[in-house]
């Protein structure tokens, strides 16, 4: 069958992708075999002309980094929830015009299912790191009911993501990975996101290691060090490939107007 409908991933570097294989199985589990997801390497500066020059056969493009900003900016059109994060991995064909949304608080929330993380009873939730992964992080955590969040980072930058922490209606406190009490900050929180590469967080991994529920948005190497130290405390624990595979369901959907097969999607991951 011919294919008649396109979708693909953008970013640089591109080739390591997993999109091509969650999104491709997808299709496949649907019989929607007219349908083809392909990686483009792309970077920021790029992504108004190839997205604005792509073919009438693509549907949708996924967008990693570096170009989420810039397909923010790109739209004509954006969702509250991408404009409120401040960047967009999801972009939707409609008509002559370009939708924007941002899906990977969905990643997040779908990777938290996952062990059983659907609120916060405390409202209380740390975030590693304060780069791009952790806007989404915190849209996805006041979807939980978090309405205060420590920041662990370690420089004042962190103070970036304090306005949207405020517009989500949290309490924002920043500590760097020194802090005196570190354990007790993790151990007394709800949830624990970690958008850090691992190596970052190697040395203080059995402190933060002390929440009750963490994802680790790291998937290589894997198991992630501070995965490895929730197993050792048997605490629930999720990686980055979770988040990967039900950013792309949201995505999926808004491409294709169906519900996808999960498991299917699933099963292209590497174990």
């Amino acid at each position: 069958m011919p294919i008649t409908h396109r979708a693909a991933v953008l970013g640089d570097p591109i080739d390591h992708s997993y999109s091509p294989a969650i999104h491709n199985a997808g299709y496949r589990a649907a019989g929607m075999n007219d349908w083809h997801y392909d990686r483009i390497r792309c970077n920021a500066e790029e992504l108004a002309d190839v997205v604005g020059g792509a073919d009438p056969c693509f549907q949708g493009f996924s967008v990693t980094m570096p170009g989420k900003f810039a397909a923010l900016d790109f739209a004509d059109e954006v969702s509250e929830r991408a404009r409120l994060i401040g960047s967009a991995n999801t972009l939707v064909r409609r008509d002559s015009d370009w939708f924007a949304d941002n899906t990977d608080g969905d990643g997040v929330l779908g990777a938290l299912r996952e062990i059983d993380c659907t609120n916060a009873p405390r409202g209380r939730a740390v975030v590693v790191g304060a780069g791009g992964t952790a806007r989404p992080a915190l849209w996805a955590l006041s979807q939980l009911g978090v309405n205060h969040v420590t920041v662990v980072a370690r420089s004042e930058r962190a103070y970036d993501i304090e306005p949207l922490a405020a517009a989500l209606g949290m309490e924002f406190v920043w500590v760097t990975f020194d802090v005196p009490n570190l354990a007790d900050i993790a151990g007394n929180a709800d949830v624990l996101v970690s958008t850090v590469p691992s190596a970052a967080i190697e040395s203080v991994a059995g402190y933060l290691a002390r929440a009750p529920k963490i994802l680790d948005v790291i998937y290589n190497p894997w198991p992630t060090p501070l995965v490895k130290a929730a197993e050792r405390g048997g605490t629930q624990a999720v990686g980055g490939l979770s988040m990967l595979l039900h950013q792309a369901v949201g995505q999926f959907e808004q491409f294709t107007g169906r519900t996808p097969d999960v498991e299917a999607m699933r099963a292209a991951l590497p174990n």
